[in-house]
This record gives structure tokens, sequence and C-alpha cells, in this order.
């Protein structure tokens, strides 16, 4: 049988007290932590255009082709504020290319200002007559910042 003195019986209070004391804080604070999770409105706007064969132009015998689409979505903000994402599809499938892209020594880029985009099509090394460019699907992300 164990001797029990006042002395044991004060560090066996304590030892009680504090296991008590660390369970309450372990509780309290892993109540305390919440995750929480916030979900923006998407204010992103797509927009798809065609761009015909026709609507093509050249100024330069064919080695820089181009086509302006009207866009009133491209407002002041997003013009100047948001981000502008162009991808091209051919109107024979559903695959997207983001451009600035090269496809088949074809260089795609583009350009935008409020209520414009202007599309434009040139050989890879700026130099060499391109043929117009087929017709294609254009897609328009408009992706709202702050």
């Amino acid at each position: 049988m164990q001797n029990l003195t006042p002395t044991t019986i004060s560090q066996h209070n304590m030892k009680k007290l504090l296991s008590i004391l660390c369970l309450a804080i372990v509780v309290l604070t892993a109540s305390s932590c919440q995750k929480e999770t916030t979900v923006a409105p998407n204010n992103n706007i797509t927009v798809f255009k065609n761009a015909n064969s026709s609507g093509w132009t050249s100024a330069d015998g064919g080695k820089t082709w181009s086509q302006a689409l009207n866009v009133p979505e491209l407002d002041d903000y997003s013009n100047h504020i948001g981000g502008v994402l162009v991808y091209l599809s051919t109107f024979s499938n559903d695959v997207y290319e983001q451009i600035p892209e090269v496809f088949n020594g074809v260089s795609y880029s583009y350009i935008h200002e409020r209520g414009t985009l202007t599309l434009y099509a040139q050989s890879y090394d700026g130099n060499s007559i391109t043929p117009r460019p087929a017709g294609s699907t254009v897609k328009i992300v408009l992706i709202d910042s702050n």
C-alpha cells in the first residue's frame, strides 16, 4: 500500500488540475478554429463571335490580315482594369486555342479597345504572304478584376 503524505496528495492534485487545464485549452482552441469559405460572385463574361473568312482584310498584299469584331460587352472597365482572353476555333471543330498562338505557320494575335476586338493573322516571320485566314469562332472571356 502506498504511503500518502500531504506532499504526494498535493502533487497528485496539481497533476490532475494541470491535466484538466491543458484539456480545456485544447478544446477551446479547437472549437475556435473555423474554416470559412467565401465564394466571390462570378462577374466574368464569355462572348462568342464569328470571324468569317470574308471578314479578313489586308492592307499590305497579304502579309498581315485583320478583322475587327464589335464587342459591346468590352466596356471601359474591362478594357482598362479587367482581363481579356481570346480563343479561336475553326468552324469545323470545337477545339479552342488561346491566342496569341501560331497555327500552321500563321501567327494570330489581337488588340482590344472599348467595344472592339481586332484580330491579326500574319506569317510567323512577319515577311511572308499568308493566305486569307479561314472562318473561325472567337471566344472572348472578359475577366472581372479589382
